[in-house]
């Protein structure tokens, strides 16, 4: 398969590494050091074992002279995507599959702006990865990849499903697109960013007290809001236990909103935790653990700022 990715950061390299094994793969990024050591020197993934892989995928700042291709897959902010997508307009064929694994919920409204709804695929992923260097990343946990076509039957995904679990993503198909999504948000918005606020690895919410009580009181919250909008099969204890779970195999992994707070950069945290926040609005659901994380983790934003132009903290 052909396949691109906008955004060559911590999961970006992650994916299109792996995936360069048995697909043409090209990384698309702006930055142009990046880019660079990405061509020079490869992209390095120090797996959870310690040791190191070396992949060679392709990498661009400038997609003009690449053809159209199979899959395009979005590793962007997403305040980046509709973006990043116009910039890279010409890999969209009419075949063409944009999917996102984008953290958060709502980004397929981006991606319809480019293809229909029979070819946009909107994914979740327990893996997580973390920069050590420009090309050099830390994969810090993995676990099931689920993927969904957002019209039509999901049958005709089974390719890219196939690749995927070859290249080392054990993905599934899913018909139940937002169900898939929103299992996937309980981990987010109750745990990663909990290590954006502590500036933490995933396994301190597991180990301490405090943090994993937090955490139950997110999950619990965002569970409410997802059944009062229909989807009733969610079970609070059953969330949290999972989300124990990917915690206790991911104990050293850091997440991209952590990484952004710590480097004093804007966040994904309105399509995470925020996203909750917006929905419970909708259905009348109460959520102050949520308001509480997604105005600290603004405010911390906002430190930066003023740190930078000579306030006091």
């Amino acid at each position: 398969m052909r396949i691109a990715i906008l955004g060559a950061g911590a999961m970006g390299i992650l994916f299109g590494g792996c995936l360069s094994q048995e697909n043409q793969t090209w990384l698309v990024d702006v930055n142009q050091e990046r880019v660079k050591t990405i061509t020079d020197k490869g992209v390095k993934i120090r797996e959870m074992d310690g040791t190191d892989r070396l992949f060679y995928p392709g990498a661009v700042t400038d997609t003009a002279d690449l053809p159209q291709m199979d899959l395009v897959i979005i590793f962007v902010k997403a305040m980046f995507t509709r973006e990043a997508l116009e910039a890279n307009r010409n890999l969209i064929g009419p075949d063409t599959y944009l999917m996102t694994l984008q953290n958060g919920a709502g980004h397929e409204k981006q991606l319809l702006a480019f293809v229909d709804r029979s070819h946009v695929i909107i994914g979740s992923t327990q893996h997580n990865s973390s920069i050590l260097a420009d090309g050099y990343v830390n994969h810090g946990g993995g676990g099931r990849t689920a993927i969904g076509l957002l019209g039509g039957s999901g049958s005709c995904l089974q390719k890219i499903a196939d690749t995927f679990t070859t290249c080392g993503f054990d993905c599934v198909i899913s018909d139940q697109v937002q169900y898939q999504i929103w299992d996937k948000l309980f981990l987010n918005t109750a745990a990663s960013s909990l290590t954006a606020i502590l500036q933490v690895p995933l396994g301190f919410i597991l180990e301490d007290s405090y943090a994993c009580e937090i955490m139950e009181k997110l999950a619990r919250e965002a569970v409410a809001v997802a059944n009062a909008m229909g989807m009733r099969d969610f079970q609070a204890e059953r969330v949290i236990e999972d989300i124990k779970n990917v915690l206790s195999h991911s104990r050293g992994g850091y997440t991209s909103i952590y990484a952004d707070i710590k480097n004093g950069l804007h966040t994904e945290v309105d399509t995470i935790s925020g996203s909750v926040v917006e929905a419970a609005k909708e259905v009348q659901i109460p959520v102050p653990c949520h308001e509480l994380v997604v105005s600290l983790i603004h405010a911390m934003e906002d430190k930066e700022k003023l740190v930078g132009k000579g306030q006091s903290s």
